[in-house]
């Protein structure tokens, strides 16, 4: 039996070639995601191991802000009483600031997109983690004139050694800085900043330019002597640390900033490996309708099997074990393949600023495992229900020339896919949350939406089959006889067409739910905005982060502004959970147009308004107080105050501005809303504020419309990354589509030939093909698209709360996909159109 099995499979290499496509394309995302995961996790650890001290010396609280420095410092008293201690080889203080952003010679700045842009003092410190950063070329800053930049970051910005550096600063008088290059630094043990930019400066020069020049330290790095580790150091450290500093071991430090920054990103390993989930089921659908094809053809031969002894236990076996082998070869091409896609991966990320160049793919041994045990476990189960169903035929059934194998029970197929429907509706709305509360909302939303697109799947053959009989009537009216065979052909195996039509319908469901969502609430952001927008213009940094106070005090001072409100925000943790709060000013309140729900707008320091969902959400009310961990220490801010949601206000929670400063937070803007005075004064202003921040890139000054139109640009930046990550599972389903036509033609060879020899041309016979091809595309299209609305306007009600209050259904874009299920159908049925033409018609009616 094994091997009779091994020569059937190798007796239909070319007709199982695109399944092993289907398998390949699946693993490889899974293996890619894998790689790339542990490359984007080995190269944040080492950057962080080559960037600590033996023992590193902060204020307490300084990593409250996850990993941006507070205005906490450390004074260099310190710095020279820890030199004293004994196993210290060396002290150095550290100075580090970010919002450091380097303009490149076209103007432009570089990165910017999630990595930061840093700014430091020049150390020559050694690193646990081996020789760190150092300057490759040049050398090291000695004045105020002066800088060093990161090779990457000099060579993105066009300066080489002797330019003059054009830098933007974070805070101080200076909004910028036009120092001299004469250094570039790098990792020459192997390592980068991944996608981070650095300004290195000298000690006087930094603690001038970020600390208001004190003689002040950041952090400090405590080197050991030889002998001694790190833990008997930081002991001996300890004992000279006033209360307001803390000492961590070179390895805690690294852990802790790697731990915090991997669990932040985590999200994009999750994000890419429910899209290969997706890859994989639409695969499957591939890999049972080939099986299914392929076991009725061979029903003869295992009927033969079965007469001359065979088991059925040996007959299912032997298309396990044919599916075993299929499998084993499609995850080692997706093995390989995964690679490719890991350095796409790499690349794709690197354009929105992380920068993984400098760390070679990770090849683990768990991506190897996770790509054959996914690979072989979906072929082989895939391939469980075409086996069980061959050996239901009997012997002398099969044997007989009119027997092909029988479908399964449309009866029992439709229970087991209403089954499934009702249960998926029940764990999706238990996942939506508006009948009862569940841990892990997500997941059950995903294994709802899963559970009914596999009923729709399974229930699809009776559900398709009036759409089937419409077809078919409408084909013979337009076409005459070439659209009623296709009608006939397409109604004749209603299991078949469903199932590859099912593999599209899933692709083009999820793709019409995000098209839905993206619409809605880029439609939700324009009604927010439209409703409580204030002021004339916003003014922000085109990355989203901060940038210096000093705009607010020139734009302050434009002819025909009236007044310029401050808006901040910074990261905390309130309730002991990782959030953010944002600051104004306490006459701010007024002029936001905030509407209060419950308590008053009046806003003291060390109290905070907070928004009405939240409020709802987290059972608060006025007069409770919400504990915060700020870098000052763990404290307590009183409520006075609930109003109505409103996008202005970036967060959740509203304090002032002052109680930020005194929480130890670095005084910067995050945006400023300017108010024009009326009459003539107020004509041309926005010329003279854009004049403000002309020689600022990183500033822009918008009004009503453009800042509506920055807060859509990434939404449809999320949902073109979707569509692209969606589009690998069209590539398969387009596939299953081929496949099918293919291998239906096989089957129907006989047939094929009997009608080009009474008379059907080879034009004739490709249209029948496309047409059946379109039969299978709209119908998969159809049942994709009602899902889709389906699942996207629950997905809006469910998030309503959230500010996302419109459901708006892109009907052209659904219209779009509509058609282009019709193109997918054409251009499906080209090769088994092809081949189907060219087949000898003698030797086509005599194929047993």
């Amino acid at each position: 039996m094994i091997r009779a099995a091994l020569k059937s499979l190798l007796g239909r290499k070319v007709r199982l070639l695109l399944s092993t496509f289907a398998i390949v394309l699946g693993v490889a995302f899974v293996a890619g995601t894998l790689i790339f995961s542990d490359t984007m996790n080995r190269s944040f650890t080492a950057l962080f191991d080559s960037a600590v001290g033996d023992v590193v010396v902060e204020p307490v609280g300084a990593q409250v802000s996850r990993g941006a420095p507070s205005s906490l410092t450390l004074s260099r008293d310190l710095v020279d009483s820890l030199a004293e201690v004994d196993g210290v080889a060396r002290v150095d203080g550290n100075v580090t600031a970010i919002g450091v952003f380097v303009i490149g010679e076209d103007g432009k700045p570089v990165g910017g997109l999630g990595p930061p842009a840093l700014g430091s003092n020049w150390t020559d410190a050694p690193t646990p983690g081996g020789a760190g950063l150092q300057v490759v070329e040049g050398s090291v800053p000695t004045g105020p004139g002066e800088v060093v930049l990161d090779e990457r970051t000099a060579e993105k910005a066009g300066y080489q050694i002797g330019d003059t550096v054009e830098l933007l600063l974070p805070r101080g008088e200076q909004t910028k800085l036009t120092p001299t290059l004469v250094g570039l630094a790098g990792f020459p043990e192997g390592g980068s900043l991944n996608g981070a930019t650095l300004s290195v400066f000298d000690t006087p020069t930094a603690q001038d330019l970020f600390l208001e020049g004190r003689d002040e330290f950041n952090d400090i790095w405590v080197t050991a002597e030889d002998g001694v580790s790190q833990e008997e150091l930081k002991a001996a450290v300890d004992q000279m640390l006033p209360g307001n500093a803390q000492a961590l071991t070179g390895r805690e430090a690294a852990d802790a900033q790697a731990s915090d920054l991997l669990e932040a990103v985590s999200f994009i390993t999750t994000f890419l490996l429910v899209f290969a989930g997706i890859s994989l089921v639409v695969g499957a659908f591939l890999i049972v309708n080939t099986f299914s094809i392929l076991v009725a053809q061979r029903s003869r031969e295992l009927a033969l099997l079965r007469a001359l002894g065979a088991s059925r236990r040996q007959v299912t076996w032997s298309v396990q074990l044919e599916a075993f082998v299929l499998g084993m070869l499609g995850s080692a091409l997706g093995l390989g393949l995964g690679v490719l896609l890991a350095m796409g991966l790499r690349a794709l990320f690197g354009q929105f600023g992380l920068d993984l160049s400098g760390q070679s793919l990770v090849f683990g041994p768990r991506t190897v495992l996770a790509a054959f045990l996914v690979g072989v476990a979906v072929t082989m189960v895939a391939a469980v229900l075409p086996a069980r169903r061959t050996t239901r035929i009997a012997p002398v059934q099969a044997l007989r020339d009119d027997i092909a194998l029988p479908e399964s029970t449309m009866h029992k197929r439709f229970q087991v896919g209403l089954g499934l429907i009702v249960g998926g509706l029940v764990v999706l709305v238990a996942g939506l949350g508006d009948v009862v509360e569940v841990p892990r909302s997500g997941w059950w939303i995903g294994a709802g939406i899963l559970a009914i697109l596999l009923g729709v799947s399974s229930a699809a053959p009776v559900l398709a089959r009036p759409f089937l009989k419409l077809v078919h009537a409408v084909y013979a009216r337009v076409f005459g006889s070439i659209g009623n065979l296709a009608g006939q052909n397409a109604r004749r195996n209603p299991r078949r067409t469903a199932a590859t039509a099912s593999a599209l319908m899933i692709g083009l469901a999820l793709a019409c739910t995000m098209a839905i969502v993206g619409d809605s609430a880029k439609a939700s952001v324009d009604k927010s905005i439209s409703e409580a927008f204030v002021g004339d213009y916003i003014v922000s940094n085109v990355f989203g982060g901060e940038f210096n106070p000093r705009i607010a005090d020139r734009m302050a001072e434009v002819e025909g502004v009236d007044s310029v409100l401050r808006e901040r925000f910074q990261f905390m943790k309130i309730e002991g959970e990782d959030d953010a709060a944002s600051a104004v000013d306490p006459s701010a309140t007024g002029p936001l147009q905030l509407r209060a729900s419950a308590g008053s707008l009046d806003l003291v320091d060390n109290t905070v308004l907070i928004q009405q969902g939240y409020a709802d959400s987290r059972g608060l009310q006025v007069g409770d107080t919400v504990s915060v961990e700020v870098p000052t220490g763990e404290t307590s801010w009183e409520i006075v105050g609930v109003f109505e949601d409103n996008p202005v206000v970036f967060t959740d929670v509203l304090t002032t501005i002052d109680t930020f400063v005194a929480s130890g937070f670095e005084p910067a803007d995050n945006a400023l809303i300017i108010f024009a005075e009326t009459g003539p004064s107020a004509e041309g202003l926005q010329d003279r504020l854009d004049a403000v921040v002309e020689e600022l890139p990183i500033v822009t000054v918008k009004d009503q419309g453009e800042f509506a139109q920055e807060q859509r640009e990434p939404i449809d930046q999320f949902v073109l990354i979707i569509f692209a990550l969606l589009g690998l599972a069209l590539i398969i389903a387009v596939l299953g589509i081929v496949n099918t036509l293919a291998l239906s033609i096989i089957e129907r060879t006989r047939e094929v030939g009997l009608l080009r020899a009474i008379g059907l041309s080879r034009r004739q016979l490709r249209t029948m093909i496309r047409l059946e091809s379109v039969v299978i595309s709209v119908l998969g299209a159809v049942l994709g698209v009602v899902m889709g609305i389906f699942f996207g306007v629950m997905l809006m009600r469910a998030v309503r709360d959230e500010g996302l209050e419109v459901i708006s259904v892109p009907t052209g874009q659904l219209l779009v996909f509509l058609v282009l299920s019709l193109v997918i159908g054409v251009l499906a049925a080209v090769f088994p159109a092809r081949r189907a033409a060219r087949l000898d018609v003698l030797e086509a009616i005599a194929t047993e």
